[in-house]
């Protein structure tokens, strides 16, 4: 059990602040978090580069030290060393919240170890906003963040998540959009009521809401350009194992069920097209593999 009282003055050491950046637009960086930038001894980013942009628009002179992915794990002892020497230490991800599909949460697990107070800042989250302009229930929701790049372990994934109630969200990235949006519209059915909600904060900021069918059309059709949060509605309708034989199993092996029943291979995968409210051609080219 830990108990942290976040302003203890008594505490011989340094404070982590997890400070959020934003996500687009550089007006909704909070006033408490332009403070915490210039008063700490250290900024932590994950991309000093980028941060640095940031601390010259609000005047911030605070020494950076490169925190990222790939330097974790010889990085986390120095800043522990640091933390314990009496020094404040600001943690900054490229954009939003530390620790949400970005580097920032095995220092906070360090620092609790240590007995090191954390402190949170509230500010921006591209999950959130999306959320709530989604036109979608905002709760009970289930944050996912990024699927798997993997085809294959992508569809497990989701195949996993085909039961849940919550609105579901999720992170993408331009280049892996379309793709990603087969795979929902394949394993969760195309009557999926979702939104793409791009380029956040920015100029270029849109929401395209519809079915996954119809997201699906707009994406084939469209150059995807930006970072993306996708927003798919929960299943109202959820199945259990008892109530259906073919609950949680993905849909190559639906088509393998309904073939070890009797069917054809044309056939099997006309039923599974006709139960996820999708065309044959959908189930054909993911049964067979065909890109």
């Amino acid at each position: 059990m830990d108990t942290q009282k976040s302003f203890d003055t008594l505490s011989e050491y340094g404070t982590l602040y997890l400070v959020p950046t934003p996500i687009g637009n550089l007006d909704d960086m909070t006033f408490r978090a332009v403070k915490i930038l210039q008063s700490a001894d250290l900024i932590a980013a994950e991309d000093t580069r980028n941060t640095q942009k940031l601390l010259n628009h609000f005047d911030v002179q605070t020494k950076q030290i490169s925190f990222h992915e790939h330097n974790t794990a010889e990085r986390i002892p120095e800043l522990i060393s640091k933390l314990k020497q009496g020094i404040t230490i600001a943690q900054v991800s490229d954009a939003g919240m530390p620790s949400i599909s970005d580097p920032g949460h095995e220092l906070v697990v360090a620092c609790i170890r240590e007995h090191i107070n954390v402190v949170p800042l509230p500010g921006a989250n591209a999950g959130i906003t999306a959320l709530i302009a989604s036109g979608l229930l905002p709760q009970p929701f289930y944050f996912y963040g990024f699927l798997s790049r993997k085809p294959k372990e992508q569809r497990a994934e989701i195949d996993e998540l085909r039961n849940r109630e919550e609105t579901m969200i999720f992170y993408e990235a331009p280049h892996r959009l379309k793709k990603t949006l087969k795979n929902l519209l394949t394993q969760l059915g195309g009557d999926r009521q979702a939104a793409l909600c791009r380029e956040l904060t920015k100029k270029h900021e849109e929401f395209i809401r519809g079915t996954l069918d119809q997201v699906n059309e707009w994406a084939n059709s469209t150059e995807i350009r930006g970072e993306f949060v996708i927003i798919v509605s929960g299943n109202a309708h959820p199945q259990t194992q008892g109530d259906d034989p073919l609950a949680g199993m993905s849909v190559d092996q639906q088509v393998d069920f309904y073939i070890e029943n009797g069917l054809s291979v044309n056939e099997a995968i006309k039923k599974v097209a006709k139960d996820h409210h999708l065309k044959k051609q959908v189930i054909y080219n993911q049964y067979h593999d065909i890109k």
